[in-house]
């Protein structure tokens, strides 16, 4: 049996009824209703006056405001925003107050809100954000539990062509792992430098980077190319929240001792640039003190990892009460006969969905958590709640 829907308008009409009986006193059918007799009395008047028109609703706004701007400014101000419909307010003033110096023109701000209220301001389509999983809070406690990488900004060398200098540090002794000058910061060339660094220095467990390519795109997971190889490789992405440089603070500090000391003046090309970084590599690791870790030098404590990257990549194993699923070349998986879109950039990757509640799983790559997965609607809700429409834990021990 359907619930019985009631609106206060029904709620008006059977008081009404209910005292035409007269059977109820007014403060027992004021009590049955769950108001107070001041209101009782208020609806009641209302009938009497108006009759059933009277238990709608009256506007509150105020018949007049002495605060109004006239409608003759109004008039002047939406003529001018007519002749001229990319001027803003500051422009609109200008122009009327030298026309007409006499009248008391409004602010700027009324002004935008009159433009605002006859729809001459348009309104921006917001950009979609995708979903971010938050702070970073995993502490450096120890050597390669945490490698920080960025991209220090770049800089024209003397040849005229531009430098990417990518970095990685080791957050635990600050041992600056590797300084790549790149002509451009894309996939190909920053998977050589960590496989570069990860056949010298092993495998850290985690990576922690910015929001920006190669790092994260804007797919679900925020995953890109070297993320989905670096959980294939065993090591975990981690994310800053975007426009928060300090949660990377210590990763920021070198750059700057970077930039005064190894960008400044910049080197003829891209040889003569790496010769200067890898000079400075060698004395920032082995000859600097450095006073977070009590004026040692980062070589001091840092230890190379014992985790050894493989030559080929070890399938991803999910526990026995997951759905394992392969994405297709077209970014998507079957369930339950339909297409779900995942992503385009775990092409050829499984993922796992983990049974949450009736038709809601919730969707791993390795122990990355991208998102929930409605199976009515056929979309994957991402981490701040939004689902793709026709797109579709941290499980493994240290």
């Amino acid at each position: 049996m359907p619930w019985i829907e009631t609106s206060p308008m029904d709620e008006r009409r059977r008081f009404i009824a209910d005292h035409q009986l007269q059977v109820f006193t007014m403060t027992e059918l004021c009590a049955r209703f769950g108001i107070s007799r001041k209101t009782g009395y208020k609806w009641l008047g209302r009938y009497e006056t108006a009759g059933p028109p009277g238990l709608r609703d009256v506007p509150r706004r105020p018949h007049a405001c002495p605060h109004e701007t006239p409608e003759l400014l109004v008039g002047a101000l939406l003529e001018l925003r007519r002749q001229h419909p990319t001027w803003g307010a500051k422009k609109l003033l200008a122009v009327l107050a030298r026309r007409r110096p006499g009248l008391d023109w409004p602010s700027r701000s009324t002004v935008c809100d009159i433009l605002g209220r006859h729809g001459m301001i348009p309104k921006r389509r917001r950009r979609r954000r995708p979903g971010h999983p938050g702070r970073p809070e995993t502490p450096m406690t120890e050597p390669n539990g945490i490698w920080t990488a960025d991209f220090k900004g770049q800089f024209r060398m003397r040849d005229g062509r531009y430098c990417y200098p990518l970095t990685v540090v080791d957050g635990f002794s600050r041992y600056l792992l590797g300084c790549q000058g790149l002509h451009t910061p894309s996939h190909e060339p920053a998977r050589a430098v960590f496989l570069r660094l990860f056949r010298e220095y092993g495998l850290p467990r985690i990576i922690r980077t910015d929001n920006g390519v190669p790092f994260a795109t804007t797919a679900l997971g925020r995953l890109s190319r070297l993320s989905v190889w670096w959980i294939r490789l065993g090591i975990y992405p981690e994310l800053i929240e975007p426009a928060h440089p300090e949660q990377n603070g210590r990763h920021e500090r070198m750059h700057r001792t970077l930039k005064a000391e190894a960008t400044r003046p910049p080197r003829a090309n891209l040889a003569a640039q790496q010769r200067r970084f890898n000079a400075f590599t060698t004395e920032y690791n082995e000859q600097r003190p450095h006073e977070a870790i009590g004026q040692r030098a980062p070589a001091a404590l840092y230890r190379r990892s014992p985790r050894r990257v493989l030559d080929r990549l070890q399938p991803i194993e999910y526990p026995a009460h997951y759905e394992a699923r392969l994405v297709s070349r077209n970014g998507g998986i079957r369930w339950n006969s339909h297409w779900v879109n995942v992503s385009h950039v775990l092409s050829g990757e499984h993922v796992g969905l983990e049974p949450i509640d009736d038709g809601l799983w919730d969707v791993y790559f390795g122990p990355l958590r991208l998102g929930r997965l409605h199976e009515r609607q056929l979309a994957i809700e991402d981490s701040l709640g939004r689902k793709q429409r026709r797109k579709v834990s941290p499980m493994y021990p240290d």
